[in-house]
Order: structure tokens, then C-alpha cells, then sequence
């Protein structure tokens, strides 16, 4: 028996075979500060030693499945380098994820932004309220997504839609995400876990062992990205971490004002 008790920012409910985890921090909008990514990093591996369950709903408590990285963190992380989350972690994430055999549904109660976005379309099946809209905005604060969205967005949309977006940051509605191929369905609010349990049943009682080896089979390409890309991803996500225009930008997004960034005049940082 896999003991959930150590969690405190994931709610862990289990029924009929299937795990329900809802990221449970609904006052901060579910954003992934440190003790948060360290429960995400770890729950796959809990959800692959489980015995009782043979797939797995991710969704969000309150009204955002989850607004991404912490952006107090951020600013704190620019002169403290030791509270940072280390890029071995980050990447753990994901490749726990995409080693999980069993089955993994999102379902997208609200916004999804930026790592929770890379964590949503990492998922085998992505079903979206009406109400929900899907981005990768770390342009916006003045950082590379290189947590995953550069390798994850250009397989699911293609090369041209992929730049389009996540060198806008722009954000994306429900439908026009389904209508790109970012996520698998739409559907009304109120019907959204009903259809999330739908698929998850239909995994959880089906040819469990052929579902499992479909989903690491075809995973096999999105680790065969991850190893050609991620490490240098992240290392050039930690460089623009270490670049005025994040701190501006940063700055700027608490102090609710416009950022002026400064790389246009000249990037001290080049490499």
C-alpha cells in the first residue's frame, strides 16, 4: 500500500481502479513553488508502485488547473540561487511522467500556463473545460520555456504554431487549442470530469497490459526529444533566469505595471 499521506499540496482520492490528484493550492492559483514541484516530481512514481490503480485523472482544485512556476520564486531565486529548483528536478518531472504506465487524463478545470501547461500536454489524454485556456508565457517574464514546452509544442502543433506561441507567450482558448491539436476535447464546464472519468474507466477496466505498452511505445519519442533537447533547454532557461530583463520582468508582473527590458539595447549575457 503506497502511503499519500506525505502530500500535502496534491489531494489523492482513489476509486474503481483509478486516481483522482488534484493539485490542491487553489489561493495561489495551484502555481508550482518548490515544495509543490517536489510533490509533482514524486506522485508518478507513487502512482506506478500502486497496485489499485490502473489510471490516473489530474485536474486542478479552484478555478486554474495550475498557473505555472511561482513567480515569487522567481524574484527571491534571482539573488538567492540556493532556493532555486535545481534542473535535475525539473527534469525528473517530466520523465516521471512519461514513465508512468499507467494512464494519465488531464483535465483542465482553468487556466494552465507555463510548467503547468508542459505538465498537462505531457498527459496521454487532455480534455478542457470550455472555460480553460492553455499557454507557455515564460517570454513574458523574460525567460526561455525550457522546462519542456519547446520540446512538447512543436510535436503537437508543428514547428510554425509552436514558435507562434511560445515566443509570443501568447495564451490559448479551449477551442482553438483542440482546433491545433494542442489537446484532445473540449467540453461544457460542468460535464468536464465526467468526461475525464469516462476515459480513465475505459483505461482502468480495458487490456490494461496492451494500454500500458501502447503508451510507453509511443512515449518513446517524447523521451527520444527530451534527450536530445531538455538539458540544453534548461541550461538556457537558467541563463535567461540570470538576466535583467527576468528580474524587470518579474519586478513589473507584482508592481502590476508595464516591464521595460533592456536586452534590446545590448545583452551582457551573451554566450
Amino acid at each position: 500500500m503506497v502511503d499519500y499521506s506525505k502530500y500535502s499540496y496534491i489531494k489523492v482520492e482513489k476509486k474503481e481502479r483509478v486516481a483522482i490528484l488534484t493539485l490542491n493550492n487553489p489561493d495561489a492559483m495551484n502555481a508550482i513553488g518548490k515544495p509543490e514541484h517536489a510533490e509533482i516530481e514524486h506522485i508518478f512514481e507513487d502512482m506506478n508502485d500502486d497496485p489499485e490503480v490502473n489510471a490516473v485523472i489530474l485536474t486542478g482544485a479552484g478555478r486554474a488547473f495550475s498557473a505555472g512556476g511561482d513567480i515569487n520564486l522567481m524574484i527571491t531565486g534571482y539573488t538567492d540561487h540556493t532556493i532555486r529548483i535545481p534542473s535535475t528536478s525539473v527534469k525528473r518531472i517530466i520523465i516521471n511522467l512519461l514513465s508512468c504506465r499507467k494512464p494519465v487524463i488531464a483535465a483542465l478545470n482553468g487556466a494552465c500556463a507555463g510548467l503547468g501547461a508542459t505538465i498537462a500536454l505531457q498527459c496521454d489524454i487532455v480534455i478542457a473545460s470550455e472555460k480553460a485556456r492553455i499557454g507557455d508565457p515564460h517570454i513574458g517574464v523574460g525567460i526561455l520555456p525550457g522546462d519542456g514546452g519547446c520540446i512538447i509544442w512543436p510535436l503537437l502543433v508543428g514547428m510554425c504554431k509552436a514558435k507562434q506561441y511560445l515566443m509570443t507567450g501568447e495564451m490559448v482558448s479551449a477551442a482553438e487549442a483542440e482546433r491545433i491539436g494542442l489537446i484532445t476535447k473540449v467540453v461544457p464546464p460542468e460535464k468536464l470530469m465526467d468526461e475525464a472519468w469516462a476515459y480513465a474507466k475505459r483505461f482502468a477496466d480495458g487490456p490494461t497490459l496492451a494500454i500500458s505498452l501502447t503508451k510507453m511505445s509511443l512515449n518513446k519519442i517524447l523521451m527520444d526529444r527530451i534527450n536530445l533537447l531538455f538539458d540544453t533547454t534548461i541550461a538556457y532557461e537558467y541563463h535567461t533566469l540570470n538576466s535583467p530583463d527576468h528580474l524587470e520582468a518579474a519586478k513589473s508582473f507584482l508592481e502590476k505595471r508595464t516591464p521595460k527590458f533592456k536586452s534590446s539595447e545590448g545583452d551582457p549575457f551573451v554566450f
